[in-house]
Order: C-alpha cells, then structure tokens, then sequence
C-alpha cells in the first residue's frame, strides 16, 4: 500500500522551515512548562493569597472550586467550537494569554483596597477559563503533532515537561515569598515565565506543521462520525439545533469513547486529591507541614517519569498498558492512610504514578478512539466527563476520611474493579483491530 506524506509534515509555501514532528512536540512540551509556571504557582498561592485580601474559608473554597468547574465544564462548548471553526490554533493562543496576562495582574490586588478581593476573584475565575479554551484545541493539534512521533511518546514527553512546570512554579512563589514576605511579588515575577510561553507559542505557530487537514479514518464506527448522511432530513432549524445538542454531548461520538470516559471517571473519582492525602499526613502527625510541598514535588517527578515510560509502552504495546491504572488507584488508600511514613510516601509515588498515565497516555488513546476532525470535542466531553469523577471522587473522600479508611479503601477498590472490567473490554478490542493495520504502517 502506497502511503503519500502525511500533511502534518509539510509548511505553507513561502512561509518558514517546518519543524520535525519531535521539535514540535518538545516546543510544544515547553510552552506547557512555562504556561504552569505561571498557573500552577497561582494555584499554589491562591488560598493564602485570597485570605490576605480578607476572603473567609468559605469564600476561598467557593472561587477555588468555582474555578476548577469553569476549567472542566466550559470544555464541552470551547472543544465543539475548536472543531466547527477549525481555529484550534487561536483558541490556543488565547488560553494561554488569559492565564499569562490574569496570573501577573493579581499583584495589584493589594493595592486597590476593598475592590482588591473582587478583582483576584474576577481574575482567577478568567485564568480558569482560559483553561477551559486552550486545553481541548491544544490537546487534539498535538495529538495530530505527536502522529509520527508515537502518540504515547508524544503526550509523554509534553507530560513530562508540563510537569517540570508544574513543581518549580510553587517552589519559585514559595523562596519569594520567604524572601521578602509577601505573596504578590511572586505573581508579578511570573509575567516572566509567562511571556516566554506566548513567545515560544507565536514561533511554534509559524513553524508547526499543518495540522488542520483531516487524517485518514479507519476502524470508525459507521454513523459515528461527521458527514453521515441520512434520507430523511429534518428541517434545517431542527437539524441545527440536534446538531448542536449532539455536538454539546458527544452523543455522535463511537460508543467506545464513551465507555473510555466512564472508566476514566471511574479511575478518576479514585485518585484523592493531594490535599486530602496531605490533610491526613500533616493531621497525622507524620509530616510537618512545612515538608508538604517536598513530598508533593517528589509526586510531580515521579508523575513525569511514569507518563514517559507508559508512553513508550504504549506506542509499543498497545492500549492493554492502561490496565494498570485501576490497580495502581485501588491501592493508593491502602497506603497513604496508613500509620508508618515509609509506606504513605510509597502510596504518594503510587499515585503519582497513576496521575502521570491519566493525563497523558490516557490522553493519547482518545485520540485513536474518536475521528480526528471531531477530536477537539472529544477532549472536551472527556474533560467534563473526569470532572464529574473528581468531583464525587472529592465528596466520598471527604466524607469518609477521618474515621471510615476502609470503607472509603472498599468503594474505591469496587470503582476500580468496574474500571477494569470496561477497559479490559474496550482495549481487548482496540487490539484486534490493530493487527492488521500494523504493515500498512510500515
């Protein structure tokens, strides 16, 4: 079988030199890490720093966790609009300026008196959003990126660097704010990092390879995907408006995504936040304080070693790799809450193990799950779908914690015993139908 270049690898006439798919994605793995810098630092900050401008508990915890749902829910409508108005490439532009202008402008809040509080507010809530716009776009250009390179490898290596982004933006705030004890001047100092991710993102434009052309799709499920057509059209308004709710929903996406997102939410709903497992090693008495964010950097580098090594099996295994994951989340509770510190900093490595394969090699298997013109929405869906996990995931911790371990162990462990039995069902598939196109690729 003859196979003609695919078109990511080729540059607009005239423009400049395109990059090779691996500098492409390595770029883009670095605007990432500049980009979490800027945000992971802010969210590091964002309680303490609320507070100081005289926010209550209650009112922290209702900007913080406005914030996550605005990043997680408004997928579902900027994905559709990635993939209707072919703007991947400026909606990710804009998501990343939101967070590189919102993020610096909290270091004036301080200095404008009681607006100060409204204004933080205003702009965490943006800086969320931005999240919200940028993520579904980016994650399906780097997917087409990332097609000659491996997948798996690709979301790893992006992984990896974002996580590198991930960690020294709190420890930067942190030494500033031991420094000169106070919090804004950190925010300022990120403009730094922040420019440097849109600078990087404006060259990465110009020498990416095209990735808005359509990839080849087979294995699809018929009627699955865009362009189906039917014989008996309803009128344009109602076709309009069923589009949309389909669009909104992913109900026109293979029903092997959708059984992906229920696992992933199941997997999801398991992982614990950090704050929980901290909450309990610091109230424990195992930890000081002061010694959280080592052991949450030390969960960061081994979050980044795991996606790149399971992206690499991945690329060479197949989906089968993600099998692990229920079992690694299933015994998360079963060592972080117990009473000797050895075993609850082997489950903080556990689970950044099972952090680092969600959000990367998770990742890539969407991308083979879905057509590529309907990938942006996917994402989103996808999103939406983990937060709804995270969110029950964050309750049952929450209320079963302190003095209900095991039944909290028990609930988890059954999540993820249905976890695998959906992805040993959708992988065991997604196997036989790669065999025979593997010569295809040769």
């Amino acid at each position: 079988m003859t196979q003609t270049s695919p078109p990511h690898e080729t540059a607009p006439a005239g423009g400049p030199k395109a990059w090779t798919p691996w500098r492409t994605v390595f770029a883009f793995g670095l605007v990432s890490l500049f980009a979490d810098m800027v945000y992971e630092g802010m969210r590091a900050m964002s309680g303490p720093f609320l507070g100081s401008l005289g926010a209550s508990a209650l009112t922290v915890g209702l900007i913080t966790g406005a914030g996550e749902g605005i990043a997680l829910v408004l997928r579902l409508v900027t994905g559709v609009w990635a993939d209707r108005s072919h703007n991947h490439w400026r909606l990710t532009v804009l998501g990343y300026a939101m967070t590189a202008v919102c993020v610096p402008l909290l270091a004036v809040a301080p200095f404008i008196g009681g607006a100060g509080l409204a204004v933080a507010a205003t702009l965490i809530l943006l800086e969320r959003a931005g999240k919200a716009v940028r993520s579904p776009a980016k994650s399906a250009l780097l997917a087409r990126m990332a097609t000659s390179t491996g997948r798996g490898k690709g979301f790893a290596v992006h992984k990896a660097l974002d996580q590198v982004g991930a960690f020294s933006g709190p420890l930067l705030l942190a030494g500033v704010a031991a420094a000169t004890g106070l919090l804004w001047p950190g925010f300022a100092l990120l403009a730094i990092p922040g420019a440097l991710s849109l600078l990087l993102l404006a060259q990465l434009r110009r020498r990416a390879p095209i990735v808005t052309e359509p990839e080849a799709e087979p294995g699809h499920e018929p009627g699955q995907g865009p362009g189906h057509e039917h014989d008996n059209r309803p009128s344009p308004a109602a076709s309009a408006l069923a589009a949309l709710g389909r669009a909104a929903t992913g109900s026109d996406l293979p029903r092997r995504f959708h059984l992906f997102s229920l696992a992933s939410a199941m997997m999801t709903a398991g992982l614990m936040t950090f704050g929980v497992i901290s909450f309990r090693m610091v109230d424990d008495g195992l930890l000081l304080a002061a010694a959280v964010p080592l052991v949450y950097a030390l969960a960061m580098a081994v979050e980044a070693l795991a996606a790149l090594g399971t992206g690499h099996l991945f690329d060479r295994r197949g989906s089968r790799v993600l099998l692990v994951v229920p079992v690694l989340v299933a015994a998360v509770p079963l060592l972080v809450f117990t009473s000797q510190l050895w075993l609850v900093l082997v489950g903080v490595a556990v689970w950044g193990i099972a952090t680092g394969i969600q959000d990367s090699t998770v990742k890539a298997f969407v991308a083979d799950l879905v057509p590529s013109s309907r990938r942006a929405t996917a994402y989103g869906v996808f999103a939406a779908v983990q937060g709804i996990g995270a969110l029950a995931g964050g309750g049952l911790a929450g209320a079963l914690v302190s003095g209900h371990v095991p039944v909290l162990a028990a609930v988890i462990g059954g999540l993820q015993l249905v976890a695998f039995g959906l992805l040993w069902r959708i992988t065991r598939r997604s196997a036989g139908e790669a065999t025979p196109a593997q010569p295809s690729r040769r």
